[in-house]
Parts: structure tokens; sequence; C-alpha cells
């Protein structure tokens, strides 16, 4: 009976923690995506409604999202979205400048010339399907592929965090059509200059493109 007992407790862990995984990707869309504006009060009674579960699963996932720094939480008043100020932006930029050029000097010093040939040949789809009344929607993937060149789980997670603290303002600039064309065309001089294992010069590329990355996020920030 005790096992019994014990398995159907870890079936129910096991379903509260799909629940609240669902419940968490749901949350970070709705965050990235504007439908849920930074400074915005969560209100987890409708946000359990309109999910379709209980408040338990949701402020879990409420949890990790803070983890992230997504939102925010205030004792006594709930959980916010966060509004990234400029030099917060500016600080976490330099991080994230310092980690995808470590990942481009690895990749230009250890990959072979067909691996890095692979990866300026990967680019080619998202040149095709670029439009000019659209986003460019493969610029993160793009970012995650370098940095997954490194093949360091660490680096990549922390990546990730990085990313997650600025990609509201960060997919708000990429949003914009002529920014998307420019950045499309940054990613390919910066991979050609990995395919010509000239680190000095990837590396210089792709700061470069990652600060004009941070000076549109700005722009739209401070509008």
């Amino acid at each position: 009976m005790s096992g019994q007992v014990q398995q159907a407790t870890s079936q129910g862990a096991l379903k509260r923690t799909t629940v609240s995984a669902a419940a968490e990707e749901a949350l970070r869309e709705k965050i990235l995506s504007g439908a849920l504006a930074p400074q915005t009060r969560l209100n987890e009674v409708l946000l359990a409604e309109e999910l379709g579960i209980s408040r338990g699963p949701l402020r879990e996932a409420i949890q990790r999202l803070a983890s992230e720094g997504l939102l925010q939480i205030i004792a006594h008043k709930g959980a916010f979205v966060i509004a990234v100020e400029e030099a917060e932006l500016r600080q976490i930029y330099e991080l994230r400048i310092a980690l995808e050029t470590f990942a481009a000097r690895k990749a230009c010093q250890q990959l072979t010339l067909a691996e890095r040939v692979a990866f300026r040949r990967s680019l080619d789809d998202a040149g095709a399907a670029i439009d000019d009344e659209k986003p460019y929607p493969s610029d993160m993937d793009f970012h995650r592929a370098l940095v997954g060149l490194a093949e360091n789980p660490v680096l990549d997670q922390t990546s990730k965090d990085v990313n997650a603290r600025i990609s509201l303002a960060r997919n708000r600039s990429a949003r914009q059509p002529a920014r998307a064309r420019e950045a499309f065309a940054e990613h390919v001089a910066f991979a050609d200059a990995m395919v010509a294992g000239d680190v000095a010069t990837a590396t210089a590329l792709l700061e470069a493109h990652l600060w004009r990355s941070f000076d549109n996020a700005v722009a739209l920030l401070l509008r």
C-alpha cells in the first residue's frame, strides 16, 4: 500500500510540474510579446482562469520567471513585469558581449574549416526569408547557435539568463524591418570573418553588432 501511495504522490508531483512548466512558457510568451507590458501587475486570479490551472502551479511559474529577471516580486503587492532602465540594459549588454565574443573566439580557434563553413551556410535560409515588410525572426536563433559552438553548458545557460533580461527591449527592436536587414548583413560579415579564421575581425564585428542592437533597444525604451 505504501508503494502505491508513493507512486500516486510521484505522479501527482509530475503532473503539477508539467502544469507549472506550461504556465511558465505561456507567461513568458505573454511578457516577451508585449501582451503583458512592463510594470504590469499580474492578476493571479484572471491568469489562472485564462490558463485553466490552479494558482499553485501559476505561482511556481511566477517564481521561476522572477529568477530569470522577467518578473519582480514585491512583498504584499504582487508580481510585476520588469521595466529595464538604460543603465541596467547597458550593463547587461556588456555581459552579453563578453560571453558571445568568448564563444566567437573559441569557435574561430577550435572549429574545423568545414564546421565554420556549415555555420555560415546556416544563414542562407534566414537571408532568403527576409521580407522588407516583416521582422527578421532568426536573430536570436543566430546568437544561440553561436554560443552553442563553444560547447560549454555553463556558458550556454548564462547566456540564456542574460538574454532573458534583455528580451523585452531587444525583441521590440528586432521587429523593425529595416533593422532586421541590417542585422542580417552584420551576421553575414561576422560569419565570413569566422570562416576565414580572422579572430580579431570576427570579434570586432560581433561587438559592433551587439552595440547597435543595444542602441536600437534604448531608442525604443526612451520613446
